[in-house]
């Protein structure tokens, strides 16, 4: 095990080195550039994703496709990934992680409207779309559209299954003293019991668990920072300043350059949106649209919600705390950081973190079973299922290292062939937005 763990570290080093690094966030800053930074429309989108859209073409509401999208991506990698950054980064990769979030918006946008654009009607007269799609019909490409698909359906045991699993029955355990065994059976049943329904059962959980999720853990991160708001200003300029320069050693802390810096707040950073993973638009296609651009300005508020607000509280708590210094990393950092809210906080933790995590493994089981779809057919999805529930089980007990190295070599692998489609397609983006949005607001 330990030469496993050693194996998958070293490689999860070498995937996201400088050119995954460059190869992702350059994306993200030129279609933000490209599409004439369509982050304005943030706003707008966010007004959008609260209208109903019965009468168009669709599985489900641009609401139950946004919040299903973020049920996915709002998990662990908001909490425990955010811990794990500043651990290995320093206080700097907090910021490198919200600037992949802001320009990642971009990319979001560009993905869903691909996705949406390329759908296609399957078997069962459900909506089946995501870069797959966009990969064959759109690039026809074949060969890479497969390996989307292939990439996918494993990726989604790491980042959507087996890590979340992980954090939140170390979390109980450090916390209530609980068995990861115990922990894994409910979180266990509960996905068997909600995914056997399908995206219709899915969403309509999601509609419901995600706003009352988020609003909880967000309003327990600003009382955090309303405790400790002296020390705010000084935590800002420390997260600003190490993000350019690496932070020297502090304490039990063993110190992070710039490289260190980028790294972790990126690979976090994605980790956390998936801006560039592909994964979120192949819910977007199944949402109820007139056009491609109306649903790709309500995904794109997914990585807003996600990074820009939620990423960016949960850094600053930890951040602020001073409990990176003392040598703590994952959950035990995130512990250590909300117990200065007395009772309150390791309970407001435990709640946010068992949700994200309930919510994530439910919206990634989608993911999976159209990856799946894509490679063998609909009659496979039902054996997709059982294994994703026992994957939940394999996760709880499995240890942290390899857990969290294999999902960062799955996301790299994974969004290779989307981010090509997104450079190669980049002129539809251009003209889909010309028509649908700046010829209106013009």
């Amino acid at each position: 095990m330990d030469l496993f763990e050693n194996f998958l570290s070293n490689l999860s080093s070498m995937v996201w080195g400088p050119a995954m690094l460059f190869f992702l966030f350059g994306t993200h800053v030129f279609l933000t550039f490209r599409l004439k930074f369509i982050q304005r429309y943030t706003f707008y989108a966010i007004k959008l994703s609260f209208q109903k859209s019965h009468e168009d073409e669709g599985d489900v509401s641009h609401f139950g496709a946004l919040t299903t999208a973020l049920a996915a991506t709002v998990g662990t990698g908001n909490i425990v990934g955010v811990a794990t950054a500043v651990a290995s980064g320093g206080p700097g990769a907090v910021l490198w992680m919200w600037l992949t979030g802001f320009f990642g918006i971009a990319t979001k946008y560009a993905e869903a409207l691909l996705s949406v654009k390329f759908r296609v009607t399957n078997r069962k007269g459900h909506m089946s779309g995501g870069p797959m799609y966009v990969l064959e019909r759109g690039m026809k490409n074949k060969g890479l559209a497969i390996t989307f698909s292939f990439l996918t359906a494993v990726a989604a045991f790491g980042i959507g299954n087996t890590v979340q699993a992980n954090s939140i029955a170390s979390l109980a355990k450090e916390t209530f003293g609980l068995s990861p065994w115990a922990t894994g059976s409910i979180i266990t049943l509960f996905t068997g019991f909600v995914i056997l329904g399908g995206i219709h059962s899915i969403t309509r959980i999601c509609e419901r668990l995600v706003p009352v999720m988020m609003i909880f853990y967000i309003a327990g991160c600003c009382a955090l920072l309303v405790i400790g708001w002296e020390t705010i200003p000084r935590t800002i300029g420390l997260i600003i300043s190490s993000a350019f320069t690496g932070q020297a050693a502090v304490g039990g802390f063993l110190g992070a350059g710039l490289r260190e810096a980028m790294r972790f707040g990126i690979a976090r950073g994605l980790f956390s949106n998936e801006s560039g993973m592909g994964s979120a638009p192949i819910v977007a296609a199944a949402a109820k649209t007139s056009n491609p651009v109306r649903q790709a300005l309500v995904s794109s508020t997914g990585t807003f919600w996600d990074t820009v607000v939620v990423c960016a509280l949960t850094g600053l708590v930890l951040v602020n705390s001073g409990q990176w210094m003392n040598g703590l990393n994952g959950a035990a950092l995130t512990k250590a950081a909300f117990a200065r809210l007395d009772i309150v906080g390791p309970v407001i933790l435990t709640i946010g973190l068992f949700t994200f995590v309930l919510s994530t493994i439910l919206g990634w089981s989608y993911y999976g079973e159209k990856a799946v779809e894509y490679l063998w057919g609909h009659r496979v999805i039902v054996f997709y299922r059982y294994l994703w529930v026992g994957a939940v089980m394999v996760g709880s007990v499995a240890t942290l290292p390899v857990v969290w190295s294999f999902a960062d070599v799955a996301n790299a692998l994974m969004a290779i062939p989307n981010l090509i489609a997104l450079w190669a397609l980049n002129d539809i983006l251009v003209s889909e937005t010309q028509k649908h949005l700046w010829r209106k607001k013009s």
